[in-house]
C-alpha cells in the first residue's frame, strides 16, 4: 500500500504541475457540497490538500438539501464540485442545469463511458467514481434461486404475495426500473412493473436494510437492496444483524443475460464553480487508485475506475467481486426517469 500510495502522489504532483496555468493563479480552494456521509473519506480529502495545497472547505447534507441550495443560491454559490449518491438524481440535478459540463481526457480514459452522463458538445456534465449492485435478496426455505435469477421474474405469479421493495418512486427504484424499461420496452416495462405490484407482501414501505430484514422475519419473501446495505449488515457486529444475514440469500441478477444493475456514487463541477480548475483537478483525483479505494470502501461500494481491484471483504463474502454488470450508459437510462414515473403512477406502485 505504502508502495502504491507514493506512486499516486507522484502521478497526483505531476498532474499539480501539469494544470494550466490558470490553476496556478486561482486561490487555493475547493467548496465541495457533498451527500456523502462516510468517515473514510476524510483520508482521500486529506491527501488530496497535501499533494495540491488546495483546501477544502466542504458542507454536508442530503441530495434534496443540497440541490434546493444551490437553486436558491443560483449564481452566487461558492460551490465548486458536488457529491451526489445516484443517478437519478445526478440526472435532476443536471436537467435543473446545476452542473458545468467539462472535458478530461483523464477521466475519459478512467471512468467507464456507461457510468457517465451522456457526453455532449460542451463536455461531460457528470461522472460516476463508485458503483453499487442492485441485488435480490431472498428466503431460501420460501423460494427457489432459480425464481429470481433475473429481474424480470419479479413479476412472475409464483412469486404472489411475497414482493418487498421501498417505495417505487425512490431514486434507487427509479433508476432500476428506468434500466428494464430501457431493455423491454415501454409496454413490456409498465407489463413488469403492474406484475411487480401484484406480486406485493405489502404496500412498499423503509429503507433497503428494512427489505433484507422483512425477508429474515418471514414478512416477505424476496427483496431489492442496494449490495451495500447487505454489505454493512454482513460487516455488523450486532448479533442480530448476523442472525437476518443468515436467514437470507442474495442473488447478483440476470447474469446470463444483460448483467446485473448497477448505480453510481457520483460527482459534477457547479454550474458557477469559482474554481472550475481545482474542481476539474479534484474530479480526476477521484479516479486515482488511491482515492478509489476510500471512496468505494467507504460506503461498501465498488471501485468505478478501470483496473483498479476490489478489496472489500465484506462484499467478496457475498460473491460481488466478479459479477456481470449491465452496460447500458446511465445516461440514457435518465432520460427515462420521467416515463417510468407515469407509469408506477398508472399501475398504483406507491
Amino acid at each position: 500500500m505504502a508502495y502504491a500510495r507514493f506512486l499516486t502522489l507522484v502521478g497526483l504532483a505531476t498532474l499539480t504541475a501539469a494544470a494550466p496555468a490558470r490553476a496556478q493563479t486561482q486561490d487555493k480552494v475547493l467548496n465541495i457540497y457533498s451527500a456523502r456521509h462516510y468517515q473514510g473519506d476524510e483520508a482521500m480529502y486529506d491527501t488530496f490538500t497535501k499533494t495540491t495545497g488546495i483546501k477544502i472547505n466542504r458542507v454536508d447534507s442530503d441530495d434534496a438539501g443540497i440541490v434546493a441550495r444551490l437553486r436558491a443560491e443560483g449564481g452566487s454559490s461558492p460551490a465548486d464540485v458536488i457529491l451526489l449518491v445516484d443517478a437519478a438524481r445526478m440526472a435532476s440535478a443536471d436537467a435543473l442545469g446545476l452542473f458545468k459540463p467539462i472535458k478530461s481526457a483523464k477521466l475519459d480514459a478512467a471512468i467507464p463511458a456507461n457510468l457517465r452522463a451522456t457526453p455532449t458538445a460542451e463536455g461531460v456534465s457528470w461522472t460516476g467514481f463508485s458503483t453499487r449492485a442492485r441485488v435480490i435478496v431472498y428466503d431460501p426455505l420460501r423460494v427457489k434461486a432459480a425464481d429470481v435469477a433475473n429481474y424480470e421474474q419479479l413479476s412472475d405469479p409464483k412469486l404472489k404475495g411475497l414482493v418487498c421493495t421501498r417505495s417505487g418512486s425512490h431514486p434507487y427504484n427509479l433508476s432500476l426500473f428506468a434500466t428494464v424499461v430501457e431493455r423491454l420496452g415501454d409496454a413490456k416495462g409498465e407489463a413488469w412493473l403492474k406484475g411487480l405490484v401484484d406480486n406485493m407482501a405489502r404496500a412498499p414501505k423503509g429503507g433497503d436494510t428494512d427489505q433484507v430484514k422483512a425477508v429474515a422475519s418471514g414478512e416477505c419473501g424476496v427483496a431489492l437492496s442496494n449490495s451495500y446495505y447487505v454489505a454493512r449488515l454482513i460487516k455488523s457486529d450486532k448479533p442480530e444483524d448476523r442472525r437476518t444475514m443468515e436467514k437470507v440469500r442474495v442473488v447478483f441478477p440476470n447474469q446470463g443475460t444483460s448483467g446485473t444493475h448497477v448505480n453510481i456514487g457520483g460527482a459534477a463541477v457547479a454550474k458557477h464553480a469559482k474554481h472550475p480548475e481545482n474542481a476539474v483537478l479534484f474530479m480526476e483525483y477521484l479516479a486515482s487508485p488511491f482515492a478509489q479505494e476510500y471512496f468505494a470502501n467507504g460506503n461498501h461500494e465498488f471501485p468505478a475506475a478501470k483496473g483498479v481491484k476490489l478489496d472489500n471483504p465484506a462484499l467478496k463474502a457475498m460473491g460481488g467481486d466478479k459479477f456481470k454488470a449491465e452496460n447500458i450508459p446511465l445516461g440514457v437510462v435518465a432520460k427515462n426517469l420521467t416515463k417510468v414515473q407515469q407509469m408506477l403512477d398508472r399501475v398504483g406502485y406507491k
